[in-house]
């Protein structure tokens, strides 16, 4: 299994904020506890192996990943009783992938939070995120 020395989603317990959740052969669904007084229950699935962007996972993985997903979201139901689901990768530093090694981020919606209503189409639909050509 391939690994990167300083990767924090290869190595996830070496962050002792990062937590696994849950895991399947392929996956993890990791939560940080730094995230989670705003985004409470959200945390990102990752593959096992170190695949740099969502474009590079196996169908095995992407299987993984289907399941893990499932599981994860009835955890969430159960414990936090959300609203709505956001999910998505960013792939590349122009999508805001800032640790290079694919992930998935799962992230709970609740009607009584700011931006409910406001998913990911909502950011990229803003006027001044136009392109200027």
């Amino acid at each position: 299994m391939e690994k990167i020395s300083k990767c924090p989603f290869c190595h996830p317990q070496q962050d002792s904020h990062q937590h696994i959740v849950f895991e399947n052969d392929t996956c993890y669904f990791l939560q940080h506890d730094g995230h989670q007084d705003v985004l409470e229950g959200s945390g990102v699935i990752v593959p096992k192996e170190h695949r740099q962007t969502t474009f590079d996972l196996s169908l095995n993985e992407w299987t993984g990943i289907y399941e893990l997903l499932h599981q994860v979201k009835s955890n969430l139901d159960e414990r936090f009783h959300p609203d709505g689901y956001t999910l998505g990768w960013n792939v590349g530093l122009v999508s805001n992938q800032t640790i290079p090694h694919a992930h998935f981020h799962v992230v709970p919606r609740y009607t009584d939070e700011p931006y409910a209503g406001k998913g990911l189409r909502y950011w990229l639909k803003q006027e001044d995120n136009r392109r200027i050509r």
